[in-house]
Formats: structure tokens, C-alpha cells, sequence
């Protein structure tokens, strides 16, 4: 945008990545504080069956999941026709309420509720505040677009998380979620000063965005997020048990596992930019094969410090890496309906954020061990691998049929 000098131009882009850096804490704070959450709001905690009791409060981590689930594709179709700035603006207001009223809610319950009602907003908002980002730095940049808003998540997990992992910590997971209600409420007045208005997309409207369902490939491509990318939740949802039950070190330790990963995590996201733009088809293979690498490794090795701080940092980088691709390739599969393709994709990752803590919970309480999540995670992300193949696959032979057609011979009069 020609219209904004440099200054402007980075201030506004780190605006929305400020928003994308609260996602990140409300998202993945409660994955280091799930001892002291349990402790207070899980009577199982104090009994003997302390896996059930995790497991329990892993269902904070999962209800978020499906609050972004249902709310991604809904706003994206009720607000087809709004400006993307002013939508932004809405979303960041919801995340305000919703993260403070987890905080104050007293009961499991309620606390369950209130992060349902903050995770609706989340799906838009990648979507959306990642349109404003590329609009923002010219075309051709739609993967770098995604990369910035979603470098502020990892940014979360490099910095932030560990932080808010330690005040909550020694002042109680209550403090850390007002804490993050606070990153958003700044998040806001930053874009309202610094983010230049865009319209929706031309001939936008609630059917338009629906239609991108009717594709099958848009089915297909979500299922592939969906399965392959909860190997990463199924390691990342349960650090700080794996940190203190398998590896023998202290809750003090876990900040520095998070922030191991987080350092993963920004590195794999400013490739993952750069390589979804030049190569969309390579970015999403070779992500699937690098993930599952690293959590493979992750389940070998995390029974040793050493193997645990690498493997997350291995683990955060292949996750990260291939969102931007994956991202790309739903708008691709979506054509003309970009905010739903988006929020498609960050339905489908909070899918698997679901998958990957309610079944890493699963078999945990069954008794198969801590590390038994990261194994599982192995296997859901070859799932993942083989439906990015059959969907590549579909597009090469769509593709060999319309040259066939194209240059057939015409019948004889």
C-alpha cells in the first residue's frame, strides 16, 4: 500500500501480530498450567489418580478447540461483506471479554464456558487479520502475510508463554489469564491506531463464502490439517507432565521446554512464509515429513533433558513451517471465498488441537504412559501426510484431463 510510509506500514503489521501473540498465550498457557489449573478446579487433582485429573482439565485446551471449530467458519460467512479492519477490531473485543471472564468464572464449568465463548473469535482472526497483512505488504505476499500474524503465536510460545507460565505459576493460572486479557486489550488500541481500513472481497456475501464447501477438495485438504497436525498437539498439550513425570525435572523446568519450542516455532513459521509462496506443493509434503520426524524423535528421546529440550524445539519448528502452506492451499482450494478458506484451515488446526489432547489424554489415562501421546501423534500425522498426497494426487489428474481435452483431436465431419 503505497499510501503508508515504512514506519506505518511495520506498525500496523505488528499490530496484528500483536493479536496473533495473545492468541498464542490464551491458546497454549493453559498447556504449562494444567497441574495448577487442576489443582483448583478438579477435586480429582488431590486423590491419586493424578493422570485422570490432567486429563480432566485437558478438556480446557480441547472446548477451546471446538469454540473455534464452530465460531471460524460462522463469522466468516455473517461477515463476508464487513470491512476486514473493523472486523479485526470486533474479534479483539471478544477475545478481551472472553479471556478476562475465564479468569473470574469460579467454577470448572463456567471456566469451560468462558474460554467456548473467547475461542469463537479465533479462527477469524487469523483469517482476517492475515488478509489485512498481505493487502498491507503488496501482492504476491499472501504467505508472508499469514507467517507475520501467525509469528506473533510463536512469538507467544518463544517469549510469552514461559513468562505467563511462571506467573501463574507463583501467583496462580487466574493471574496469567488476566494477563492475557491485558495483551489483548493493548492489541486492540494498537490496531485502531495503526491498521488502515479494506473492504471485504468484491461480490462478497455469506452464499459465496458457503460455497466453498461444495468443493470436495476443500473437505479433503481440512480433513489433512485436521488429522495431520494433531501429532503436534498430542506432544505440545502435555509438556509439563512430560517434563516432570518422564524426564525427572522440575515444574521450573517447563517454561524453558516451552520456550525451547517457541524458539522451534518462530524459526519454522518465517521459513514456512517464504517457502508457502515459492513452492505450495513441496512446503505442504515436505512439512508433513519433517513433522512427523520430529515427534517421532520427541517420543524416543524426551526421557532425557537434553532429548526433551531439542525435541521440542525439532517439534515446534516442523509444526509451525508447514501453517502458512497449509493455509495457502485451502485458499487455493476455495476460490472466492479467501476468509472462509482461512478460517477452514484454523477450524481444521483446532481440530486437531482437539484430537491431539483428547486422545494424548485418552492414552495416558489408560495407563500406556506419558510419552504413549507423542506415539500417537506419529500416526495421525502419516495420516495427515497421505491425504496431502491424494489431494495433490486429484489436482494432477484434473489437471491431466483438461489437456487431454484440450488438445484432442476433433471427431471427423
Amino acid at each position: 500500500m503505497d499510501t503508508l510510509n515504512a514506519g506505518r506500514r511495520w506498525a500496523a503489521l505488528l499490530a496484528l501480530s500483536l493479536g496473533g501473540f495473545g492468541l498464542g498465550l490464551t491458546e497454549f498457557v493453559a498447556m504449562g498450567l494444567l497441574p495448577e489449573i487442576a489443582r483448583d478446579l478438579v477435586p480429582e487433582a488431590h486423590a491419586a489418580s493424578v493422570p485422570d485429573a490432567l486429563a480432566k482439565t485437558g478438556w480446557m485446551i480441547t472446548i477451546y478447540a471446538l469454540g473455534v471449530v464452530t465460531g471460524a467458519p460462522t463469522i466468516a460467512a455473517l461477515t463476508a461483506r464487513t470491512p476486514r479492519r473493523r472486523l479485526v477490531l470486533g474479534l479483539l473485543t471478544v477475545f478481551v471479554v472472553g479471556t478476562a471472564a475465564s479468569a473470574l468464572a469460579p467454577t470448572f464449568e463456567l471456566v469451560l464456558a468462558a474460554r467456548f465463548i473467547a475461542a469463537l473469535a479465533h479462527g477469524a482472526y487469523f483469517g482476517a487479520a492475515g488478509q489485512l497483512a498481505a493487502h498491507i505488504l503488496g501482492p504476491g505476499n499472501q504467505g508472508r502475510g499469514v507467517s507475520i500474524v501467525i509469528g506473533g503465536l510463536t512469538a507467544a510460545n518463544l517469549l510469552g508463554v514461559p513468562l505467563i507460565t511462571v506467573l501463574g505459576q507463583s501467583h496462580g493460572w487466574r493471574a496469567a489469564y488476566l494477563a492475557v486479557a491485558a495483551v489483548f486489550a493493548f492489541s486492540l488500541l494498537a490496531v485502531l491506531t495503526t491498521v488502515p481500513e479494506m473492504s471485504a472481497a468484491p461480490g462478497g456475501s455469506p452464499r459465496a463464502e458457503l460455497r466453498a464447501f461444495r468443493s470436495p477438495q476443500v473437505w479433503l485438504v481440512a480433513l489433512a490439517v485436521g488429522v495431520g497436525t494433531s501429532g503436534f498437539f498430542a506432544v505440545n498439550s502435555y509438556v509439563a507432565p512430560i517434563t516432570t513425570h518422564v524426564a525427572g525435572l522440575s515444574e521450573n523446568t517447563v517454561p524453558w521446554v516451552l520456550a525451547s519450542m517457541g524458539l522451534g516455532m518462530t524459526g519454522g513459521i518465517a521459513l514456512g512464509g517464504i517457502a508457502a509462496d515459492r513452492d505450495l506443493r513441496r512446503s505442504v509434503l515436505f512439512g508433513f515429513a519433517g513433522l512427523i520426524t520430529t515427534v517421532a524423535f520427541f517420543a524416543v528421546a524426551a526421557d532425557g533433558p537434553a532429548g526433551l529440550i531439542v525435541g521440542a524445539f525439532l517439534v515446534g519448528a516442523a509444526s509451525l513451517f508447514i501453517i502458512p502452506a497449509l493455509q495457502s492451499r485451502l485458499i487455493a482450494v476455495a476460490p472466492g471465498a479467501q476468509l472462509m478458506g482461512a478460517a477452514v484451515n484454523q477450524s481444521s488446526l483446532n481440530v486437531a488441537n482437539s484430537i491431539g489432547a483428547a486422545l494424548g489424554g485418552a492414552v495416558i489415562a489408560a495407563g500406556w504412559g506419558y510419552l504413549a501421546s507423542a506415539w500417537l501423534g506419529v500416526a495421525l500425522s502419516i495420516a495427515g501426510l497421505l491425504l496431502a498426497l491424494l489431494s495433490f494426487r486429484i489436482d494432477a489428474r484434473a489437471a491431466t484431463l483438461v489437456d487431454a481435452s484440450r488438445f484432442e483431436a476433433p471427431a471427423p465431419a
